[in-house]
């Protein structure tokens, strides 16, 4: 039925509190129907007691009044309970009354015999005394707090709106800013004018403990004479003290919550609880309490007052006096004593290019859990295997990478670890120290237990498991991996994939003054005199992009310089250097003497984009917009087919096409490589799998 209506689904928490506050209203009406046993009431009594105390200590350590915006409901709430009880009780008292003083409970009995001395008359007199401080002071003069900070900030709110306004068309807070604000102060009047309402139930509740007082008297004389054949001092004895217990019961509770009141709507808004505010405005200061402790110490000799107590009195307030004097004094020499010269505080402030922070060009930031893994003096694993990644990759690529700075950053998830370059996050994911890595290469259908994640560095399915599990995840042909080899593995990929931004000009700087040790003729003939160092690191970042090694510099530096007086162009020396460079990059793609198995153009299509590169010679290649659509989805297609068989994705196309197909289909398909007719060496024979593109 839930389902069907389309209702959200709720926690156990979430229904509890949604029926937690109308079955309180529910189980009140009930007490003032249902007859309740004295223990009951004896619980109900000492909760209220309870409830009210605290209600009282969350009014005092409330710093501003919205963060107790519940309050007016609250002492609804709690009126409401005392009624009820007030009702419950007398029936039992008319009901049970003549049996004796316990008969509507322990609790009101130990009021009407312990707090009053077993005297209905002095149990009176100290009933009428508390509904009268509540009732003409405290309920009073929190009604009309209430009244005047209600129409006081009411009359304040078209202010504060000007104001909030004027602080947005200025700059000086957004909009969303601007709309808290807005809610504070709707919040603020909303609070304060249910406040002045709610303090009106605090008043009645006064006046119906009187009202009940006098009932139940009564009632329990007529009861008690009429219907138990009792002597009126007899039954006046025990209902008045019954009565009376009843009403102490209840006004106690209630004073205290009346109390509260008075704290919430009388404390003036500051960054400190009532307790706070107290200990720093009033006790803040010796030399009161010192005047006050000499007065009452001279109030104390005179003959005839308890010397004792005057004294004592004295004697604490003078040595509080004396305790805050030597602790302000510390305070002071506490803030003087880092003084400096004046001559020195201007340099030590002035701004310099020391505070200028370089960002790292590789940056590897971990949470506090991974620090051991990269910590030198816990021989963190991790440390290692990233200097055998920079070796690696100098190795394969051709030129020595920065070095990969590494710090720990609380503001990451304990397990979490993230790559930047250049301070820009390219890669991020979790570890877990002490477990193992299950990969699935592909195939492996037997589940395994633990927690499911993905491989960061290719986004193979994978899961993490203890030391326990390993052998038996190998078997079943997963590949494992532990935390540190995990995380290098990542690494590792995306320096790779990034290798043209990493080839800054203090690189290529690094790179050339390595080749001038083998070849300075050559070198110093070429660079700067045909070619800038900046084409030059333009036609490395080019092949770079399109995963070509550039350990060949020799190579490179020679077809460069055979063609640097007639272009200086990047785009056509890299398409040069790539020919130069056709056997190693299709070596790099089919190792051996295999056929070259790719992808290939419709001859159609292939026609139809040579013509279009031609006629937009100089301005680049544009597609069409269905052509393009299908275009990428042709190859995406072809991709998809050569990874199944095994084979690199690899698009062969005229040299004309290569440079604008390789960057526009690389978007949708990263691993494919665009290959130029002219870069496959003669010895190779080529085999066409996939043809992108249908026929005219």
């Amino acid at each position: 039925m839930i389902s069907a209506l389309n209702l959200p689904r709720l926690s156990a928490t979430e229904m509890l509190r949604g029926i937690a506050a109308p079955m309180l209203i529910v189980m009140l009406l009930a007490m003032m129907v249902l007859p309740l046993p004295p223990f009951v009431l004896d619980m109900l009594f000492t909760f209220n007691i309870a409830f009210s105390i605290m209600v009282l200590l969350v009014a005092m350590n409330t710093i501003k009044p919205l963060e107790f915006a519940v309050f007016p409901t609250v002492l609804l709430v709690t009126t409401l309970l005392r009624l009820s009880l007030n009702i419950a009780s007398t029936r039992v008292v008319l009901l049970e009354g003549h049996t004796g003083p316990g008969a509507a409970g322990k609790v009101i009995e130990s009021f009407g015999h312990f707090l009053v001395g077993d005297n209905y008359a002095v149990g009176l007199v100290v009933f009428v005394i508390m509904v009268v401080i509540n009732f003409v002071v405290i309920t009073k003069g929190a009604g009309r707090i209430a009244e005047v900070g209600a129409r006081f900030t009411l009359d304040a709110m078209p202010g504060k709106q000007m104001a909030i306004d004027a602080d947005l068309n200025a700059g000086l807070i957004g909009e969303e800013e601007a709309r808290k604000r807005r809610a504070v102060i709707a919040q603020e009047a909303d609070f304060f004018g249910s406040m002045d309402g709610a303090s009106k139930f605090v008043r009645g509740d006064a006046v119906a403990g009187i009202i009940i007082l006098m009932i139940n008297i009564l009632g329990g004389l007529i009861v008690g004479v009429l219907q138990h054949d009792m002597d009126i001092a007899r039954a006046a004895k025990n209902y008045t003290l019954l009565t009376i217990g009843d009403g102490l019961v209840a006004q106690i509770p209630a004073l205290i919550i009346s109390t509260a009141a008075g704290l919430v709507v009388s404390r003036v808004s500051m960054d400190q609880n009532t307790g706070q505010q107290l200990m720093t405005q009033v006790l803040a200061k010796p030399l009161p309490l010192l005047i006050t402790g000499a007065i009452i110490g001279v109030m104390g000799m005179v003959p005839g007052m308890p010397h004792f107590a005057f004294l004592l009195l004295a004697s604490g307030f003078a040595g509080a006096a004396y305790w805050m004097h030597q602790r302000n004094l510390t305070a002071e020499q506490a803030d003087s004593a880092p003084a400096v010269t004046p001559q020195a505080a201007p340099e030590t402030l002035d701004v310099s290019w020391s505070d200028v922070t370089p960002v790292d060009t590789l940056g590897l930031e971990v949470g506090f859990r991974l620090i051991p893994m990269v910590d030198k003096a816990q021989d963190g694993e991790l440390l290692r295997r990233i200097k055998a990644i920079r070796r690696k990759f100098t190795q394969d690529i051709g030129f020595l990478p920065p070095v990969i700075h590494i710090r720990d950053n609380l503001d990451l998830r304990p397990n979490s670890y993230r790559i930047t370059l250049k301070g820009v996050e390219i890669g991020a994911h979790e570890a877990q120290p002490g477990l193992f890595l299950a990969i699935n290469p592909g195939g492996v259908s037997t589940p395994i237990a633990g927690a499911s994640t993905q491989d960061p560095a290719f986004g193979l399915p994978a899961v993490w498991i203890d030391a326990a599990q390993r052998d038996s995840a190998q078997q079943q042909g997963y590949t494992v991996v532990d935390a540190s080899t995990m995380v290098a593995t990542h690494i590792s990929q995306l320096i790779h994939a990034n290798a043209a931004d990493l080839l800054g000009r203090q690189e290529l700087q690094q790179l050339i003054d390595h080749l001038s040790r083998d070849t300075p003729k050559l070198v110093e003939d070429i660079i700067p005199k045909l070619i800038p160092m900046v084409t030059l690191q333009r036609v490395l970042q080019n092949l770079l992009e399109e995963r070509v090694h550039i350990r060949d510099m020799r190579t490179i530096i020679e077809v460069i310089s055979a063609h640097a007086a007639r272009t200086q162009d990047a785009g056509e020396l890299t398409a040069l250097v790539r020919v130069a460079l056709g056997r190693g990059i299709v070596q790099q793609l089919f190792p051996g003497k295999s056929d070259l198995q790719v992808m290939a153009l419709d001859p159609d299509l292939e026609r139809l984009l040579v013509q279009s590169a031609q006629v937009g010679a100089g301005d680049g290649l544009v597609f069409e917009p269905g052509l393009a659509d299908t275009l990428l989805r042709g190859t995406q297609a072809a991709a998809r087919h050569q990874e199944q068989l095994g084979l690199p994705a690899v698009l062969l196309t005229p040299s004309s096409l290569r440079p604008v197909l390789s960057r526009f289909l690389r978007r949708g398909v990263s691993s494919l490589t665009v290959l130029a007719h002219t870069e496959v060496p003669d010895a190779r024979s080529i085999k066409v799998n996939s043809v992108i593109g249908s026929k005219a």
